[in-house]
């Protein structure tokens, strides 16, 4: 598999998409404005404790108050995480760390087990022993690194573990050990900055997306990264140089005059990933919604009509389905519940083999996940890690019209509601005449269709009734004005 990476920068937005054999599989946004809060440490104070959720909600000096739960305190601070009321108390001074956005109206979720990374290692204070990660699956590697990481912390007597990540695999020592003595320097100067910092106010901040997206992305299957901004490009070949030697000669600055994500159409990729529908190949489609709860995927067979027989039409429709549902959990970056609504197969065999696909699939996402086998509905449940907004969150706000529900009361339903507004009027109040205010759809439909029922109602009330469109009302606003 071959990747590219293409980082589109502008004065008040960064942008980074992964291609993967030409097809673009992720994208991320980060705006001046609204830049992300994951990893940034804070010197917090406890604003109110939550016995009864064993939680308490931390002021840091964000928008709103963030949110620690128990399980989350370092058990260094005291030998009963368990017990909030024992760990923490009112305008308590505290050091914690974003680990997830804030989202939607939740506040930021904090935790005080400090961790910081850097492209082949995170240091933890809170860790005694040092750690690899998961997916190193060979015992060989995983004994090497784990021999590395513990002779530099007895030779540099350090506080604290490391933890290699994925990226370390086949490093040499002398690369895991400058990575190393990155993160010791870096957690000295947070440990000063601890100090003399203030109540509520950020101590350590994370890289920005373009420099992140070395530490993150990068892996051996990068071919190249191209930068459409000088400054970004200067700052990315320092970072290189100085953390990831090897990878310098695969940052490229591009001069074009044509956009730079116009190279994979990844413009109008964003544009078809904001939509609630996706067409498949074979004349297949999925219809996505995202709620606050969860994200649901239904997959139908639409046009595709198959050469054999149904449940051959129905396997292949749900085979391209697992695959299409995969790049768009990656490029929507959705998180948490998922539910995915197959087509009902009838053969086990066929439904392990979805499964199967599925999983395949997952296999290349950063994001953990965690996978069900297809219910007695025909429905596989899902979860995948969440640690920032979507795309649609990050560029799209509910409708004004709506409020998000993704539908509008009918002109004839607002119709009704003035009818009964009126009455509710006149029945209270005594006026002389009413005036209508409503948007001009409804106005129309007041003066066509509804006009024998607004002149029965003229007749029983016995007061004259006017109308009146407004151009900025939506079709479910409207008054009544006593005159």
């Amino acid at each position: 598999m071959s990747e590219e990476i293409l980082i589109n920068v502008t004065p008040p937005e960064t942008r980074v998409a992964l291609i993967e054999n030409g097809v673009v599989q992720e994208i991320l946004i980060e705006r001046v404005q609204a830049r992300g809060l994951v990893g940034n440490i804070y010197k917090g104070k406890v604003c109110r404790i939550l016995p009864g959720m064993q939680a308490a909600f931390i002021d840091a000096g964000l928008e709103r108050a963030a949110f620690l739960h128990a399980s989350d305190i370092n058990s260094k601070i005291s030998p009963k995480p368990d017990n909030i009321e024992e760990l923490l108390h009112d305008g308590q001074e505290i050091i914690v760390q974003v680990v997830k956005d804030p989202l939607g109206t939740k506040g930021a979720r904090l935790t005080t087990n400090l961790s910081i990374p850097s492209r082949y290692m995170v240091f933890m204070p809170s860790l005694e022993n040092a750690g690899v990660s998961q997916k190193i699956e060979d015992e060989q590697e995983r004994n090497r690194l784990r021999n590395i990481l513990n002779e530099y912390v007895a030779d540099n007597k350090i506080e604290g573990g490391f933890i290699a990540r994925t990226a370390a695999e086949g490093a040499d020592e002398s690369s895991l050990r400058t990575d190393m003595q990155f993160l010791s320097r870096l957690w000295e100067s947070i440990q000063a900055k601890k100090q003399t910092t203030r109540p509520k106010n950020l101590i350590h901040e994370d890289l920005q997306l373009a420099i992140r997206a070395f530490r993150d992305l990068i892996g051996p299957e990068v071919e190249r990264v191209r930068i459409d901004s000088r400054s970004t490009y200067d700052k990315a070949q320092d970072f290189a140089n100085k953390f990831i030697p090897e990878i310098s000669s695969k940052i490229e600055y591009y001069p074009g005059q044509r956009p730079i994500f116009d190279l994979y159409s990844v413009e109008d990729e964003i544009q078809r990933a904001l939509e609630r529908k996706v067409d498949l190949k074979s004349g297949g489609h999925l219809i996505i919604d995202q709620t606050e709860a969860m994200t649901t995927f239904d997959v139908n067979t639409g046009a595709f009509v198959g050469h054999r027989n149904l449940e051959e039409t129905i396997f292949k429709t749900n085979l391209e389905a697992a695959q299409s549902i995969c790049r768009q959990l990656r490029l929507r970056n959705l998180g948490g519940i998922v539910i995915i609504d197959f087509i009902d197969m009838s053969e086990d065999e066929h439904k392990r083999q979805v499964i199967r696909a599925l999983e395949k699939c997952l296999a290349h996402d950063h994001a953990k996940t965690q996978i069900t086998e297809v219910s007695s509905l025909g429905l596989v449940e899902m979860t995948r890690k969440r640690t920032r907004e979507s795309l649609e969150h990050v560029l799209c706000q509910p409708c004004q019209c709506c409020g998000g529900r993704g539908s509008l009361k009918t002109a004839e339903t607002a119709c009704y509601e003035i009818f009964r507004e009126i009455l509710r009027e006149t029945r209270q109040f005594d006026v002389e005449k009413l005036l209508v205010l409503a948007s001009q759809e409804v106005i129309d439909r007041l003066l066509d269709e509804e006009s024998q029922n607004l002149a029965e109602l003229e007749q029983f009330i016995g007061k004259p009734v006017r109308l009146q469109a407004e151009a900025l009302y939506t079709q479910e606003q409207y008054d009544v004005v006593l005159i």
